[in-house]
């Protein structure tokens, strides 16, 4: 079995996969202060809760856009599932040609859902992760990773209104009955919302204009369901997007390894 981890700024989506199978799959908060001991109990916590032995998981691959807890993963993956870790970066044989300035600076979640991108769905492509960022990243007609578009996420924006302005409150981030919200809440939820749906629509019109063709736009994310379903150019929600891209990467850079 393969263990699989998205460490995200706010949370870290784990999966197992049986072979191309993704039988289990988790979020649990980003704590960077955790220590491998630490991670080590929680992972082992999880995977007794599902039923599956420590000693089953042969591999673990992780994409992380938190470097100071790399040694901390790292550890958790030596001491205690005994294997040791791949972590996705530009360097691994991706199968994905990466056409950044300097391809040190894109994020190994980008790269891990450019990947999972081609794999399912083809190219040209643009992925539009809704994570503590929401970003949208574009692969060309010939299957290059080109780059793309970040943006503050949504939850980021509705946190910075309750914080910044007095009178505003903290929201739950749902599509309100209308447009013009008749309360408070309503107006931030229209504003947040609707706003950010029109924003991914924009963009993406900026792009198939930029590239000179349609593309397939996937959606992956926690909040990726609630804004796809108010956008026009959304077309697939694929919430365990990155993870398989991860088990996608395992497999090329272990059958290289062979």
């Amino acid at each position: 079995m393969l263990l699989a981890l998205d460490v995200g700024n706010t949370t870290i989506v784990v999966g197992v996969y049986e072979g191309p199978h993704l039988v289990q799959h988790w979020r649990v908060r980003t704590d960077r202060e955790r220590t491998a001991d630490e991670h080590g109990l929680l992972m082992t916590h999880l995977l007794q809760h599902a039923s599956i032995a420590s000693a089953q998981i042969h591999g673990v691959i992780i994409s992380n856009v938190v470097p100071p807890m790399t040694d901390a993963l790292q550890g958790m993956a030596r001491r205690f599932l005994h294997v040791e870790p791949i972590f996705v970066s530009h360097e691994l044989p991706l199968g994905v040609p990466i056409r950044y300035h300097d391809p040190r600076e894109v994020g190994a979640d980008r790269l891990v859902n450019a990947v999972a991108a081609i794999h399912k769905y083809g190219a040209p492509a643009i992925v539009v992760d809704f994570g503590t960022a929401t970003t949208l990243d574009v692969i060309s007609p010939q299957g290059e990773y080109l780059g793309g578009c970040i943006m503050a996420g949504i939850g980021i924006s509705a946190e910075a209104l309750f914080r910044t302005a007095a009178r505003l409150p903290r929201i739950e981030l749902v599509a309100p009955p209308h447009v013009v919200g008749r309360t408070t809440v309503e107006a931030m939820q229209a504003g947040i919302l609707f706003g950010y749906a029109g924003a991914i629509d924009a963009l993406v019109e900026r792009i198939h204009k930029e590239l000179g063709c349609e593309t397939t736009v996937v959606a992956t994310g926690g909040l990726a369901e609630r804004v796809a379903a108010e956008t026009r150019r959304i077309q697939h929600v694929d919430p365990w997007l990155t993870l398989e891209g991860l088990r996608i990467i395992w497999e090329r850079v272990t059958e290289g390894s062979a």
